[in-house]
């Protein structure tokens, strides 16, 4: 089978209505930063050094290993070091079609749900397992990229096939696994900030909550994280303002509820992290739909 070996672009937007998929390779990658995206990420792990960070919980990959990355969760890759080239192949798929082919007795997005069953952003299975779901992207990288009489017909086809099967073995024992915080107080940190974004944080008020004082608790956060407290939380507002505005709601009306204290604010980190005002995305979003 032909191989797509691709060097990572570092475009983080979907170009494509349902899925794209990528299989990099990089002998000297570089830095990636903190960041989301408005669909859905499955990264399957096939070498170097990698410890990959999601919402606070941190993975040391092994090959083979599979992550289940959702919307609202910010994630980087760490690298400590570059012994190996760093290979992986990255599937994107879009909520438009999880809402296509869900039904009322089969959500396909059962798999991201990491409150089912106690389940972590990290799935390793068995070699066998993880063989039969490389062998499923190998083919859809090849169909994806080879023009075919009903090539798109087909790759959706296995994509399908991937999903289900996906959500079939999470539904099994895998091996055993841990993820590990990036610290105590950052996954404390990180899991009341996803629950207060809509109300002020500053350093002081979250000190005082978490009985640490202010130097310890921004120094701690930045050490775990490598982003200071006051940019992650202008992160997190800046992702469920996004959100908001997927879902149709006015970029004049969300501000407040992301947490910003005027429009003014929202405007200038939202123009500062995506590169357009609120309502060029909201247009460009009711454009779509």
């Amino acid at each position: 089978m032909q191989k797509f070996l691709e060097h990572f672009n570092t475009r983080q937007q979907m170009q494509k209505t349902s899925f794209e998929i990528f299989h990099y390779f990089d002998s000297k990658p570089g830095s990636v930063a903190l960041h989301h995206h408005d669909f859905y990420e499955i990264y399957f792990f096939i070498s170097g050094q990698v410890e990959y960070q999601i919402e606070g919980r941190s993975y040391q990959l092994q090959p083979g290993d599979l992550l289940l990355i959702s919307p609202l969760e910010l994630h980087q890759p760490i690298f400590e070091s570059v012994v190996q080239p760093y290979e992986r192949i990255v599937l994107w798929i879009s909520p438009a079609f999880f809402e296509r082919y869900t039904t009322e007795t089969t959500d396909l997005l059962r798999c991201f749900d990491i409150s089912y069953h106690s389940r972590s952003n990290l799935l390793r299975l068995p070699e066998e397992q993880q063989e039969q779901l490389q062998n499923i992207l190998d083919h859809l990288l090849e169909e994806s990229r080879t023009p075919a009489f009903g090539q798109e017909l087909f790759s959706l086809s296995l994509l399908l096939q991937f999903v289900i099967q996906l959500n079939r073995l999470t539904d099994r024992p895998s091996e055993s696994y841990s993820s590990s915080a990036a610290s105590t107080l950052t996954n404390r940190l990180i899991d009341y900030i996803s629950r207060h974004y809509q109300s002020p944080l500053s350093l002081d008020s979250l000190a005082s909550a978490f009985y640490v004082s202010k130097y310890h608790l921004s120094h701690e956060f930045q050490r775990a994280m490598g982003i200071s407290l006051h940019r992650y939380i202008i992160l997190k507002r800046l992702v469920m303002a996004r959100q908001l505005l997927m879902q149709g709601e006015s970029p004049s009306n969300i501000f407040d509820q992301c947490g910003f204290q005027d429009y003014s604010n929202f405007y200038r980190a939202f123009k500062a992290e995506y590169g357009v005002s609120p309502r060029q995305f909201a247009g460009a979003e009711e454009k779509k739909g």
